[in-house]
């Protein structure tokens, strides 16, 4: 099992904080850096110094990191056009020399789409139906040879003689990761589309659930690519109660909420958790790590969980 940090920088992040996270994932020995793709903050914070996009955010950690891995929990289909998203990850891609993962979901958060003149389909069935032409859209110009061209007739989407460049560094395309525990049409595009399926913020069991829907799909499909399932947690560990109280608190949040909603308590309580979820397929865990400006809770996390888990 690989782990991976994933943080919220629209609840209040500036570009240097997102680096010295990222940084220090990559010293740590984690897998990959994995950030949100909102506008607009959530709950009871304050958000300054305000929101950062996270493409052009993940553009700089990719000249300013080398190894670690970088991508979206998820990219919403809401924020853009498919043509220039497909233009902008792939020239990340080739800025990180081939690090970048593209989670890509319908998008979902009317409030951030109002707050920043960005047009939002309130029907959610129009906006499933956009976010799969975009699907369609997107990995069809990656898949398309140098020197063709692509054309697609959508009903959201028309493409004409489009050259299809820049392409990614990565072949034939960058991972794309497709999250959400629908029962239907999720395992769908999961098995049409996905290299990886992820299921956040629920239980062993749920997440179990939803796996075996998209292993299902994947066989009705008559895929031969390997799936991987991967999970996404929120993560509050601390080396006695007292520190287990105060990363809590930092957070907003209580710690038995934590133990069951997420991976909280000592090394030894998230590391068995976390056997949960590998004994169910999960081969990455994504651990959503709230308080940015923590670095002591990566280190404890990758000298007492990670390095037993591996």
């Amino acid at each position: 099992m690989r782990l991976r940090i994933f943080i919220e920088p629209q609840q209040g992040a500036t570009y240097e904080t997102q680096l010295a996270v990222a940084k220090a994932a990559e010293d740590l020995g984690f897998d990959a850096f994995f950030r949100s793709d909102h506008y607009l903050k959530m709950g009871g914070v304050d958000g300054l110094p305000g929101p950062t996009d996270s493409w052009v955010t993940l553009a700089g950690l990719a000249r300013e990191t080398s190894r670690i891995r970088l991508g979206t929990l998820m990219t919403a289909a809401t924020f853009r056009h498919p043509g220039p998203l497909a233009i902008a990850v792939a020239q990340v891609d080739r800025m990180s020399g081939g690090r970048v993962e593209f989670g890509f979901g319908a998008g979902w958060f009317e409030d951030e789409h109002t707050a920043y003149g960005i047009p939002f389909p309130t029907s959610g069935r129009e906006r499933f139906e956009r976010y799969e032409e975009q699907l369609d859209i997107i990995t069809g110009l990656w898949a398309t040879p140098v020197g063709d061209t692509f054309r697609y007739e959508g009903r959201h989407y028309r493409l004409t003689d489009s050259p299809a460049l820049p392409k990614p560094q990565q072949a034939p395309r960058p991972p794309v990761l497709i999250g959400g525990v629908g029962k239907v049409r999720t395992p769908r595009l999961a098995a049409a589309h996905a290299d990886e399926y992820n299921v956040p913020f629920n239980s062993p069991e749920d997440t179990g659930a939803a796996f075996d829907r998209v292993r299902a799909a994947v066989e009705a499909a008559g895929r031969a690519e390997p799936m991987v399932y991967s999970a996404a947690q929120v993560v509050c560990c601390g080396r006695d109660e007292a520190e287990v109280n105060r990363r809590a608190e930092a957070i907003g949040r209580e710690p038995e909420e934590l133990r069951r909603n997420g991976l909280a308590g000592s090394p030894a309580e998230i590391v068995e958790k976390l056997g949960r979820f590998k004994e169910l397929g999960a081969e990455r865990v994504y651990l959503q790590v709230l308080d940015m400006s923590d670095l002591d809770h990566l280190e404890l996390l990758a000298a007492q969980v990670y390095r037993q888990i591996q």
